[in-house]
Order: C-alpha cells, then structure tokens, then sequence
C-alpha cells in the first residue's frame, strides 16, 4: 500500500506526520511520499519537495510563486503517470490541492481530503471541486461534517488532530520550569506561523504589551514562534521598534508557552484549538490588507473566525480583524486583556467557559480513527482490484 500525501501549512505537516506514524503502526509495510515538510519526512514520509516552505496567503504573494507551485504540480502528474500510489491524501492548502485533487482523479486514483477546505466560511460555491475531484471528506468538526453531507459529499466525522497533538506531545520539563519560575501572571503571545502574519499582528501586539506593561508591571510575557527565523524577526521588530519589552522568547514552544500562561494573545489560526483543549482564556487578533477586508465582506459567511467561536456558536474567544488604523483594536483588546490581568475572579470565569466548551468538544483520537479508516478502505479496494 502506498499513499501520497500533500500537505502545505505548517500546522498541516504535523498534522499529517502524526497520521503517518498512525498508519504506520496499523500497518507497518505501507508506503508514503508526497509533499510537505519536516515533521512528515521525519515520520517516514519520502519527500519530493518541501511544500511547507511556501505557505502563504493572499492573491498577491501567491502570485511570485506560480511558477513554482506549477512545476510541483507537472512533478506530481508525471509521478502519477509513472508511478500511481493507491491514494492521495490532501491534508488542507486548497489553493495548490486543487490541483494535485485534480490530477489524480484524471488518472484513477481514490482522493480523500483530510482537514478539508472550510468552504462553509468562504465561497461556498466551490463544493462543485469537491464532488468532482474528492472522493471521502475526513471532517475535523461536527458542523463541518453537516455541511458537507448536506450537500451530498460523501464524508465522515473523524475529529480534529490538534486535540491528538495536545494528548501525544510530551511537554519539555525544563522549558515549563523556565515559564513558571517567576512571579505574576503570564500572557502567552502567539505571532501566527506564516511570515506575513508576523509582519502585520507582532507590531500590534508589541503596542499591547507596552501599553499593559506600564499598568501591570509584574505580568510576564512569553512569545511562541514556530521557526527560529520567526523568532529572530520578532526580535528584529521588536529592535527597529525601539521598544524595551518584557518579552521571553521561546522557539518549537508554543505547547509550552500554552500550558504556563494565564492567559493568551494570539494570531487567529488553528493554534486556538490548542488554546482550547489546554482550558486556556485567549483573544484573537488578526490584521489583513484593505483590499483583503473588502472582498471578505462579500465572501465570508461566517460571524467568527476562530474555531471555538465556530463550535460554540458564540464568542467564548473575543475577535479583533481589521484593517487600517490598529488604534481601536488595539485600546479594546487592551482593555480586555487589562481586566483579566487585574480581577482573577473574571479571568476563572473565562477560563471555566474555556473548560466546558472543551469537555463537549475537545475529543482526541483523529489521527487514529483516520489512519483506521484509510486502512480499511484502501485495503477494501485492494481486494476488489485483485477481484477483477
């Protein structure tokens, strides 16, 4: 058995490693090559290309790279063509797994769309490439799995693998001893994992914290980056800025700097999933282009971004996206994270919300039930193929 994976975001590649490794232990002589990043060649994934390195988002910074995610995606049909895997499995990244969808359809091979495009927040005219290209949905959330078979997808409910990632991830003693050492409460500040993310939301978040550093002297704050590069331009902004912060930087952390704070501040992505299986109070900051929040007024569907929003159906997470001047975001969140900071009775409150909102949906075994699935249908259509 061989199954070719795509992945394309960071958070995708671990996501897809920990499948790896499950399907691995269900079945030790099953191959896996594809596209992604380090942590799937780390479980065993045989790596053409390090798609990992390209995320990004936006029309504009997708464009210089066009020429590259095509010539991916001629490699991928010509692997195909010579050698066809018994399924491709897409692990989010739509823009390019469209393609790659499309490619092995054309030529036989079962597609399964695992952490699927969240069609149901944007554009949701775009089902039509599922029910061509896909053949199995592997939904992460109970909502999600209602939109897609109500709209005659074949699909399946397997959970979300963050909550597998918060269960499996031994947490590093010796960081935790250094987050808890000192005295006062800790904010943890999560830049987002794309390099444009960064660029907009850490500036805002510095002015935050200078802002609450003068209010709250005693608070510690403690930055998660994803890549060292991350983590050196945090420090670079911080330095152009002329800001003398009370930031700790931590790198490969973010678990970490999670389980220690009292709280956190962080870039909207499916890091609050973490942030929610840890019972973790959070408010999401997100900064897009002009341009960006236009066509989004069109576009989007939902009322909230961030997924325990989405699964609570309330803002149990307090949401600032925006454009522009970052003044009014930045005095409300501010404000909010002040009055955590100074009355620990709201900020239990918050964090009890946090708690029940998670013992209803904060399910692990994912990337268990997926690799069981897969197994079983892809040794399913083995027995058929040696039928014929």
């Amino acid at each position: 058995m061989r199954i070719f994976f795509s992945a394309g975001e960071p958070s995708g590649d671990q996501h897809a490693a920990r499948l790896i490794s499950h399907l691995q232990r269900l079945n030790p002589t099953v191959e896996v090559e594809g596209f992604g990043g380090p942590a799937m060649r780390e479980a065993g994934c045989r790596l053409f290309h390090e798609l990992t390195k390209l995320a990004v988002m936006g029309f504009l910074r997708v464009l210089p790279l066009v020429r590259q995610f095509y010539g991916l995606v001629s490699e991928a049909e010509r692997h195909f063509d010579q050698s066809p895997p018994d399924a491709v499995v897409l692990v989010d990244f739509p823009g390019f797994n469209w393609w790659i969808a499309r490619a092995a359809k054309k030529r036989g091979i079962p597609v399964y769309y695992y952490l699927p495009p969240q069609l149901w927040a944007w554009a949701p005219w775009r089902i039509r490439k599922v029910r061509r290209w896909v053949d199995h949905v592997l939904c992460a959330l109970p909502f999600e799995y209602d939109w897609y078979k109500s709209r005659g997808v074949a699909c399946s409910w397997v959970g979300h693998p963050f909550f597998d990632q918060v269960r499996e991830r031994a947490l590093d003693r010796e960081i935790l001893g250094q987050l808890n050492a000192g005295a006062g409460p800790l904010v943890a500040l999560l830049p987002g994992s794309r390099g444009h993310e960064i660029e907009k939301n850490w500036p805002v978040m510095m002015e935050v914290v200078r802002r609450l550093a003068v209010q709250y002297p005693q608070t510690r704050w403690a930055v998660g980056c994803y890549r060292d590069d991350q983590r050196l331009r945090c420090q670079e902004l911080q330095a152009t800025s002329g800001l003398d912060l009370p930031l700790s930087y931590f790198t490969g952390a973010a678990s970490e700097v999670i389980e220690s704070a009292d709280c956190c501040l962080l870039v909207s992505g499916s890091i609050s999933l973490e942030i929610l299986a840890r019972r973790k109070p959070g408010i999401v900051l997100y900064r897009v282009p002009q341009i960006g929040r236009f066509f989004a007024r069109f576009l989007m569907l939902c009322r909230w971004i961030s997924l325990p929003n989405l699964m609570a159906n309330r803002e149990v997470m307090p949401e600032f996206v925006s454009s522009g001047d970052p003044e009014p975001d930045i005095v409300k969140i501010v404000e909010r994270l002040g009055l955590w900071l100074g009355d620990p009775v709201e900020l239990r409150q918050v964090m009890s919300d946090m708690g029940a909102l998670a013992e209803r949906t904060a399910a692990a075994g994912a990337s268990e039930a997926t690799a069981g699935f897969l197994v079983e249908r892809l040794a399913g259509a083995s027995v058929l193929k040696r039928a014929a």
